[in-house]
């Protein structure tokens, strides 16, 4: 599954209900699931776990990039597709 496909996927499951809770009450359930994986992260939690709570995280960003309109894939490609978008170097040699 591609990250456009993944977003679609969550716009398909949760798009209306995440739209009318607005951004910013959808955020605040974002921070919520960083917090989860805060947690598991310290705790070195089981991988099961960590997994769950690592594409929590990736479903509430999409789903609030898909609010905004905007396409990870693309800004994604956009932004790292170079390599380090400040010396453009792969690995980064800043």
């Amino acid at each position: 599954m591609t990250l456009r496909d993944f977003q679609k996927t969550i716009e398909a499951i949760y798009f209306e209900k995440d739209k009318a809770r607005g951004l910013e009450a959808t955020y605040m359930w974002f921070a919520e699931e960083v917090g989860e994986l805060t947690r598991a992260l310290r705790r070195d939690d089981d991988r099961e776990n960590l997994e769950e709570e690592f594409a929590d995280v990736l479903a509430w960003l999409s789903t609030m990039a898909s609010i905004k309109g905007i396409d990870l894939e693309a800004a994604a490609h956009k932004k790292y597709g170079a390599g380090c978008p400040y010396c453009s170097k792969t690995p980064c040699a800043c």
